[in-house]
């Protein structure tokens, strides 16, 4: 599925092109904007697409006469990629674009539906900057951001005692982000980041070197400001390196199901991270799964990104429902309005609400990865830790610094 730049875009404008006989005007068009192809192709990549999907057949957009166009294009972790299929895809009739699971693209998207009045749908990027500095009006953020998985991980891991730590953190948006995150949170906590290794992105498949400068330093944890393959192969070398037995544990700031899959649990046990949602955890989640059986990609179990990507995607219909499609193609500020507007309900994170600085609000949960003997089939992986409420989950709106709230 590897494209180049120009393979990229190219695919990018046939599939608008090709979007059928229907006027323009008449159809609603999404474009998942994602790595498809690239580290974090499991996280989110092609299964967004099909989730998507599924947001559309269970908004029941057929039946409600309501014809939706889902799209899609790998921004292959390049900003330039990525800024220039979403200029391609908004120029040329997309109404939204979804998912965008790299924060710096993310925030020059965020910039460019703003100049264009159309939709940004963030529910991969992870950067809290999404919702701080580098808001817009035109932007809903639905993923968990480094704020709250920090605030989750972090705390609880602070509370427990660990005192010392220690970043590994890839050299982009994000992973600054969720380097400074923990930061504040061990320092809150009365502790202190003892070091940090910054790494090219997405160069970089050797943390040898990295780990062994954070265990000379003795470190309680050695925090992974990074996620996808860097963060499964920062696991994988630490257990060679023996971190445990020196009694260093090591936490993926951002983690998810299909990490764990990848790792297996006899790598994986004890790993802690923090989900918004998780397969297993209830009816509803366990309803949607169900839904996707059979849909998803390698037969995948949908992670939370892709749970987020339904939920993001579920929402934008049903304000597009309420304003009506005329206005919502016309003024993608008055859809994303609607979006706040509305309160959000899905079987991906249940009741929630949208924040006037488009942070999506819901519960967050605190995972631990499954020792062997505990698990009863390839998915059950995970076990519920902790919860953090949804109104306590992210950063409070007055310390975000969003400057259209502000004003």
């Amino acid at each position: 599925m590897h494209l180049t730049r120009r393979g990229a875009l190219g695919a990018a404008a046939a599939a608008v092109a090709g979007g059928g006989a229907r006027a323009q005007g008449s159809v609603l068009r999404i474009g998942v904007l994602s790595d498809m192809s690239g580290p974090y192709r499991d996280i989110s990549g092609p299964n967004c697409v099909v989730t998507a999907r599924q947001a559309v057949q269970d908004f029941g957009a057929a039946a409600r006469g309501l014809a939706v166009e889902i799209v899609q294009a790998d921004h292959q972790n390049k900003a330039d990629v990525g800024v220039n299929i979403a200029r391609q895809w908004f120029d040329q009739g997309v109404d939204a674009i979804l998912e965008v699971n790299n924060s710096a693209i993310a925030l020059a998207v965020t910039k460019l539906a703003q100049e264009k009045n159309k939709v940004h749908l963030n529910s991969g990027g992870a950067s809290s900057d999404l919702t701080g500095p580098g808001c817009g009006p035109n932007m809903v953020h639905w993923t968990t951001d480094a704020w709250a998985n920090a605030q989750s991980t972090g705390g609880a891991l602070s509370k427990a005692g660990a005192k010392r730590w220690y970043c590994i953190t890839a050299d982009y948006a994000f992973g600054h982000s969720v380097q400074r995150e923990v930061t504040r949170v061990v320092q809150a906590a009365g502790g202190q980041v003892v070091g940090s290794s910054v790494y090219p992105f997405p160069q970089t498949t050797d943390f040898s070197s990295f780990l062994v400068t954070a265990a000379s330093l003795r470190p309680d944890v050695i925090a992974l400001c990074n996620a996808g393959t860097d963060m499964i192969n920062c696991v994988k070398q630490g257990q060679e390196f023996g971190l445990a037995g020196r009694k260093i544990r090591v936490a993926a700031m951002i983690g998810f199901i299909s990490d764990v899959h990848a790792m297996g649990l006899p790598t994986a046990q004890g790993l802690t991270m923090t989900e918004s949602y998780y397969w297993d955890l209830n009816d509803r989640s366990r309803a949607l799964a169900d839904r996707l059986k059979g849909k998803m990609i390698n037969n995948r179990m949908v992670t939370s990104v892709q749970a987020q990507a339904y939920s993001c995607a579920l929402h934008y219909l049903k304000a597009v429902a309420a304003i009506g499609l005329p206005e919502a193609k016309a003024n993608g500020l008055a859809a994303v309005q609607a979006m706040k507007r509305l309160p959000t309900d899905d079987d991906a994170h249940g009741p929630g609400r949208v924040r006037e600085d488009g942070r999506k609000i819901h519960p967050t949960y605190l995972m631990e990865a499954k020792a062997p003997a505990e698990s009863r089939g390839e998915w059950d992986l995970l076990k519920l830790v902790a919860t953090t409420p949804a109104e306590q989950a992210f950063r409070p709106l007055a310390d975000g610094g969003c400057p259209f709230v502000k004003a």
